[in-house]
């Protein structure tokens, strides 16, 4: 608890910034949570701090004094033991969007399953970080690239094998600096995102294993359980060795930038932590001169990912900007795969049709389907159409809403490029019993048996019942009751696994220009609307239409209103009203988000996306921005 007689939060005081983690396992979360909630807002600090079974991971920003005390209470704990505390003096944020983007405008305190993500998909050897690789000190760091290996094998740890940098950290951080120098091969995985470093590990193990690699990222987390992964691959991956404290501290031994090459990138208000050199490796993405300035947030058209462009070319009018990577992965004519229990190809075929349908089934009985990919090649600026990802409803597939759904993507097809997926969690068959009169007297028959299997498709769920079971079976089953129009409030779990779904999906199909979620897809769709910014590196997109939404029972809309474009599309209780979603409960999403940036269409149809005038013509005016 803070001082009652030192004021904090002082305008004459220093501003700071501290980051730290420490992987220990916790044997009361909440404690933390009530610690952390309790002491950052009495000491006026801001920023963001993750709590997991296994450890901790802080990025809080306020007075240096704040700071320290902050440090000192943390301290009481044995649990942070040992744990490096990196405190630097710094200036407030440059400007509201900068403090806003990276996450310095309030307090983010929250439990999570992992402290950092290593891959958004179970892996077949999940590492442990008691198997780490070890700890080089910056010196010792140094020294190894200094006398390129011979440091290591005179210590008798490599075994006189062949040293590997390799550069843990994501395409962009690397771009505008890095670790140099002529006697060491230095690996860059080149990757959007650190949950895709595992795969790339995989793909790469003949050039790291009989080797002694020597990994480095911004603060040292990362290395920790990568490092691990590498390691748990066995015999020949036993020698790998990372930077404790990350580059961070080893600009601070060395604030000349030693072998470090340009800015360390760093995820606060900062943007970039350089040394005393004026080196810059950074290049504009357009024109091609030296910049390595990210405060302008610019960003791909495509991926969102973070691009440098400099402020020439900023200026430019009707330019996209393209990253290396969007570059590299648009090839004509190639499917994209994806790696997933439930994504396994692309089809390309042309949706048509007409009409308006009923799109989510209340019983009942798995393809990813997609238009033509953008082109990029020689130059040419990539055919201008937007990507959206289509997320479906309750107990249905890719395939069925993307052909109930026809009427829309024909009616959008000069703008739109609709990409279908099925949700992560397969449901079991199941069927209702009914009814049928068989004489003249309307005596009741009951249905005996259900459709045949061999014509019915898996369906899935985004959001699945508390007590789902995974093991779906192959037969069909009896519903335990009739439908019942509220049994989505039932369906609360599963949200963490489908969140984990889409940030893969996004690696390997995107990117998207913006989600179009039905009904359960819709409050999916709302619930990563509201996480918009924490997520970008992982799921970004320009726009969200929502139809037939409702709002998740979770904390991610208790953060004040939601700041993305959006289209709310929902009945408007008349004699077409849903029966499944309740006009009202469709509004309650809608003023989940701020008026200012979003478009409410109502009509008179019940559980669908209306195609007729005047709702396209809105829809279409509302996308048309984004182009």
């Amino acid at each position: 608890m803070a001082e009652k007689n030192q004021n904090y939060a002082s305008p004459q005081s220093e501003d700071g910034i501290l980051l730290y983690y420490k992987y220990a396992e916790i044997p009361n979360v909440n404690d933390l949570v009530v610690f952390y909630n309790t002491n950052c807002k009495s000491l006026h600090l801001l920023g963001r701090v993750r709590i997991a079974p296994d450890g901790v991971n802080v990025t809080v920003g306020g007075k240096l004094a704040a700071l320290e005390k902050h440090i000192e209470d943390v301290k009481l704990n044995s649990l942070f033991e040992g744990t490096d505390f990196k405190l630097a003096s710094c200036d407030s944020p440059s400007n509201e969007k900068i403090a806003k983007e990276c996450g310095f405008t309030s307090l983010s305190v929250r439990v999570v399953k992992e402290l950092v993500t290593l891959s958004s998909q179970p892996l077949l050897e999940s590492p442990t970080i008691s198997n780490a690789g070890r700890h080089l000190s910056a010196a010792e760091f140094h020294s190894v690239l200094h006398s390129a290996g011979n440091n290591l094998e005179s210590e008798g740890q490599s075994g006189g094998k062949p040293l590997i940098l390799l550069d843990a950290r994501n395409v962009y951080e690397t771009r505008i600096g890095k670790f140099k120098t002529s006697n060491v091969e230095t690996l860059d995985p080149e990757i959007r995102q650190y949950s895709d470093l595992p795969s790339w590990i995989d793909s790469h193990a003949e050039q790291l294993q009989g080797k002694s690699v020597l990994m480095y990222c911004t603060g040292g987390i990362r290395c920790e359980m990568a490092s691990a992964y590498i390691r748990s691959k066995g015999h020949g991956f036993e020698n790998v060795f990372q930077l404790y404290g990350g580059i961070q501290r080893y600009l601070e031994q060395f604030p000349d930038g030693g072998f470090f090459k340009g800015k360390n990138f760093v995820f606060d208000h900062r943007i970039s932590v350089g040394s005393s050199s004026s080196d810059v490796v950074g290049l504009c993405l357009l024109c091609g001169l030296s910049f390595d300035d990210y405060s302008s947030r610019c960003r791909c058209t495509y991926c969102r990912m973070l691009v440098l462009v400099c402020g020439s070319c900023q200026k430019k009018d009707g330019v996209d900007y393209v990253c290396e990577l969007c570059k590299k992965q648009s090839k004509m004519g190639e499917p994209v795969s994806v790696i997933g229990s439930n994504i396994n190809r692309i089809d390309s075929t042309p949706v048509n049709g007409l009409g308006v349908v009923e799109l989510e089934s209340t019983m009942l009985c798995k393809n990813i389907t997609s238009a033509p990919e953008h082109s990029e090649g020689h130059g040419t600026r990539p055919i201008k159409k937007l990507r959206i990802l289509a997320l479906h409803g309750f107990r249905q597939n890719a395939s069925s809403f993307k052909g109930r759904t026809a009427s829309l993507a024909k009616k959008l097809k000069d703008l739109v490029e609709l990409v279908f997926i099925d949700a992560p969690h397969e449901l079991p068959f199941v069927y209702q019993p009914r009814t049928t009169e068989t004489t003249p007297c309307s005596e009741l028959e009951t249905q005996k048996g259900p459709p045949p299997l061999e014509k019915c498709k898996k369906k899935f769920a985004w959001l699945v019942a508390e007590d789902y079971n995974v093991s779906t079976g192959k037969d069909w089953k009896i519903a335990d009751q009739p439908f019942d129009p509220l049994q989505y409030r039932l369906q609360t779990g599963g949200f963490d696994a489908s969140l984990a779904y889409l940030k893969n999906v996004f690696s390997k199909l995107g990117p998207f220009d913006g989600i179009l979620g039905f009904s359960q897809g819709a409050a999916m769709a709302g619930s990563i609307c509201a996480r918009r910014g924490k997520l970008d590196d992982e799921i970004d997109f320009k726009f969200a239409i929502l139809c037939s939404g409702f709002v998740l029972e979770t904390k991610d809309f208790e953060l004040g209103l939601i700041n993305c474009p959006s289209v709310h599309v929902f009945g408007n209780g008349g004699q077409g009203k849903d029966r499944q979603i309740a006009r009202n409960t469709s509004m309650e999403l809608a003023n989940k988000f701020e008026k200012s940036c979003s478009l409410i269409i109502e009509h008179e149809s019940g559980h669908i996306i209306p195609t007729q005038s005047p709702h396209i013509d809105r829809l279409k005016a509302f996308l048309v921005q984004f182009l």
